[in-house]
């Protein structure tokens, strides 16, 4: 620009007041034009030959392109295309994002904007403020080092570093991440936040507490919004009661309070001893109903002898009590779990037909339920295995209700305790205190006793009760019309005497030390006692005799399997 043009615009200038158009001069190959548009006073300053600076006061105004920049005063080096602005500085960039700041220095040929001193970027959703952010226009890219904090409605964003990427409306927080919200508190080592979608990616160890709970992750994402989230990398969740939910992938459905975990899930009730294992579980948040598939198990702990149950589903849910309310029917209005890939609560309600209305069927009892307040229920339904180190057990489906503690069995169930195995179309298994105490079997029941000399002693009836002490069998009733039995004797050297093959209304079965030591027998008593010698093979078994020790699950790891 010639000394003489230069003259002509500052006269210009002193004269308006308000527009003026400076070119600046190539550099590197780059042309940068910025326009004066409003300067109440000015003046020009030469430092060299080639430097001259204009200084502008009172309600500045520069253009770049679609960038406008306002501040008090200015001063603008035409020769480095840089400009340095004071007070009440403020960028507009396209109209789609403003920045606010009491300094500016802007490196025309770079783009970048370096604000400090009450910085404030605004991409119309939200606010990012900080004391110093280093801007660039040409990319979109803004960068704070020193601390800043976002406010975007009632959601409260800060970190120590952060960088903003206004083309997708997303900051980078990193080092001493915190959220506060009011449903959510956040804390993490660094996170990703989009102030358009109000969803946060997190990308590293990171704390979420709310009123259900806590979470503990690595990785996923996080609407704040609506609280949906996905979490991956081995998530750690923790409720309000206690209990703890881990996965290798967990699903939040914030609206159906429905979360899935899936690959590996845990969940953990330790005030009530529970663990249950799956490859997927559907739980309702609302109620801590779940269904677990993929191999699922659940352990009911206990100090010295815990018990493990396998399915090929398991749910529990709860229901209301009610009088007088057969358990099939209760069940099937209980259905909690309302959304997920499969419907849960249709499978759910399937399995709790077939199994409980087919014991209705047999005329089997139903639970006689007497308050108004809740129960917890538990289902296991097909291929059920039950192990622990004193009984164990297998049938096609199982029910379980808090209101007795009592487990039934249904579709050929058969129970084993040491050497006997007790069968039947139903069994009940009553427990106090997680430990077994009686079995009930109904229809068609049997137990069998293996003696050492690889004999077997029999008793069936119509139903049979047994009574359990520390977990082995002690005591036996067996009813029918009549029951029947086949029993081998001993003498004091505990050598067979023969085989007692007889009938009554009611045989009395007594145990020790595992061994069945005594039988009695009660009303209409007809039997025969053959010697061992003249026993033929068609007279060593009652009819419908089933030895199923192949079924019988012989540890625990077999559960898992």
């Amino acid at each position: 620009m010639s000394k003489a043009l230069f003259i002509c615009l500052f006269s210009f200038l002193i004269a308006d007041g308000s527009v003026a158009q400076v070119t600046t001069p190539p550099v590197a190959d780059t042309v940068r034009i910025i326009h004066i548009i409003r300067g109440l006073r000015e003046r020009g300053i030469r430092i060299d030959s080639v430097t001259q600076l204009e200084t502008l006061a009172g309600q500045t105004i520069l253009s770049e392109g679609k960038t406008i920049f306002e501040s008090d005063s200015v001063v603008y080096n035409s020769h480095l295309s840089t400009i340095e602005s004071f007070g009440n500085v403020h960028i507009n960039d396209a109209d789609t994002l403003n920045i606010y700041a009491q300094y500016l220095k802007y490196v025309g040929n770079d783009r970048i904007a370096y604000l400090k001193k009450n910085v404030r970027l605004s991409d119309r959703k939200g606010t990012l403020t900080t004391n110093e952010l280093e801007y660039n226009l040409r990319t979109g890219i803004g960068t704070y080092k020193n601390g800043g904090k976002v406010i975007n409605g009632k959601t409260i964003l800060t970190s120590n570093e952060g960088t903003y990427f206004s083309d997708f409306k997303e900051i980078h927080f990193k080092n001493n991440v915190r959220i506060t919200g009011p449903d959510n508190n956040v804390t993490a080592d660094s996170l990703i936040y989009n102030t358009e979608t109000e969803k946060v990616t997190l990308t590293g160890p990171t704390t979420i507490k709310n009123k259900q709970g806590i979470i503990y992750t690595t990785e996923g994402t996080y609407d704040l919004k609506t609280g949906d989230a996905f979490f991956g990398s081995r998530t750690l969740m923790k409720d309000s009661s206690g209990r703890t939910y881990q996965a290798d992938r967990i699903a939040i459905d914030k609206k159906s309070e429905i979360t899935e975990l899936e690959g590996n899930a845990v969940i953990k009730d330790s005030a009530n001893g529970m663990i249950v294992l799956g490859g997927q579980i559907y739980l309702d948040t609302r109620t801590n109903a779940f269904r677990a598939t993929k191999k699922p198990v659940m352990i009911i702990r206990r100090e010295k002898d815990s018990t493990y149950i396998s399915a090929d589903t398991l749910f529990s849910g709860i229901t209301a009590r009610e009088k007088k309310l057969p358990v099939a029917t209760k069940i099937d209005s209980s259905r909690r779990l309302k959304k997920s890939a499969d419907t849960t609560a249709m499978l759910t309600r399937s399995m709790a037909k077939d199994s409980i209305e087919l014991d209705t069927l047999r005329k089997t009892k139903v639970v006689n339920l007497s308050s108004d307040t809740t129960v917890r229920f538990f289902l296991a339904f097909h291929h059920v295995r039950i192990f622990n180190d004193s009984l164990q057990s297998v049938c096609d489906s199982l029910f379980y209700s808090d209101q007795d503690s009592i487990f039934r069995l249904f579709r050929d169930p058969v129970i084993w305790s040491s050497k006997s195995q007790v069968t039947g179309d139903t069994i009940y298994l009553f427990t106090k205190n997680k430990k077994a105490e009686r079995l009930y079997v109904f229809n068609s029941g049997m137990i069998i006793n293996k003696t050492k000399a690889g004999r077997y002693n029999q008793m069936a009836g119509k139903t049979v009760n047994a009574y359990l002490m520390d977990g082995s069998i002690n005591y036996v009733r067996v009813k029918g019309s009549p029951a029947e039995s086949i029993y081998y004797k001993l003498d004091d050297d505990s050598s067979f005497v023969g085989m007692n093959r007889a009938t009554g209304d009611v045989i009395d079965l007594y145990f020790i030390k595992e061994e069945l030591n005594k039988v009695t027998f009660v009303n209409n008593v007809k039997g025969t006692l053959f010697p061992m010698h003249q026993i033929r093979e068609e007279q060593n078994f009652l009819k419908n005799f089933n030895w199923q020790e192949k079924r019988r699950p012989k540890n625990k790891l077999e559960l898992f399997e």
